[in-house]
């Protein structure tokens, strides 16, 4: 599905908000509502599918549930919970009747083409079992996709957790997705459904799926967006890990990736 523009200075106006970083999120309200109004004026909102990719994340799988479907205030998107657990064990604890729920082959990229498969939305949202929405997440998404340029969007990244040494990270992750216009998947992204059928999915690889489709989509010449509001993903691992080693390997890993070291001489090290 084309979505069509609801007009030429909404559009203009939708880029400049989306593409200049320094613009405030204070700004974000005004066009995304006033584009939801229009749309359901005209009977054209896009419909939105999510998926998450979940493997042995009972403990958090229904707060996660309730949280998206709180944040539907009108229509309600349909929620795919993909288990890459065998036995099923998290798809088991879920107790909304509303959500479509499937076992396949552990891996987070092949997760989320299955899930991807059976998603009717217009657009796609890929989310991980431990990233939180902002508030109207929703409604932000359906205005980024009103703006034609844009196939595909993230948000900016928030760790859930008050310890300052995780904003250095949180500054860093801005930094980075600005220059390089490629987000990663805990910044929840989401896609136009044509356009992730169109480029053949998510790679089957064992990690950086993530990195690999946002860098193609760079490579086409398509426009990503990034929206200024962040979501907030849980620092679990960090902390599991400690956060220097975590953030030292996962920057190592990127650039040995970037590099061309095969990834499944990376995934040992990414555990």
């Amino acid at each position: 599905m084309r979505f069509p523009s609801i007009s030429r200075n909404d559009s203009k106006q939708g880029e400049e908000l989306l593409i200049h970083h320094k613009t405030s999120i204070r700004g974000w309200p005004e066009f995304y509502l006033g584009v939801i109004r229009k749309r359901r004026a005209m009977k054209d909102i896009p419909t939105l599918s999510i998926i998450i990719p979940v493997f042995h994340e009972s403990d958090r799988i229904n707060g996660l549930i309730t949280q998206v479907f709180d944040l539907a205030e009108h229509d309600v998107p349909q929620v795919i919970v993909i288990d890459g657990d065998p036995q099923g064990s998290t798809i088991k604890a879920i107790t909304d009747e509303k959500v479509t729920k499937i076992v396949s082959g552990k891996g987070r990229a092949r997760q989320m083409n299955s899930g991807a498969s059976l998603a009717s939305g217009d657009v796609l949202l890929f989310l991980h079992a431990d990233t939180l929405l902002p508030k109207d997440a929703l409604a932000m998404i359906t205005a980024a996709m009103s703006v034609d340029r844009f196939v595909a969007g993230a948000f900016d990244l928030g760790i859930d957790t008050s310890r300052r040494i995780f904003r250095i990270t949180e500054t860093y992750v801005f930094l980075r997705t600005r220059l390089t216009r490629i987000p990663f998947g805990d910044q929840a992204i989401f896609m136009r459904r044509e356009y992730f059928e169109k480029i053949g999915g998510y790679q089957d690889i064992p990690l950086m799926e993530d990195v690999e489709i946002m860098a193609r989509i760079r490579k086409r010449g398509d426009r990503i967006c990034i929206i200024p509001s962040k979501v907030l993903t849980s620092p679990r691992r960090w902390e599991r890990e400690g956060i220097l080693f975590s953030t030292f390997r996962n920057w190592t890993l990127q650039m040995f990736y970037a590099l061309g070291v095969p990834l499944e001489q990376l995934q040992k090290y990414y555990q």
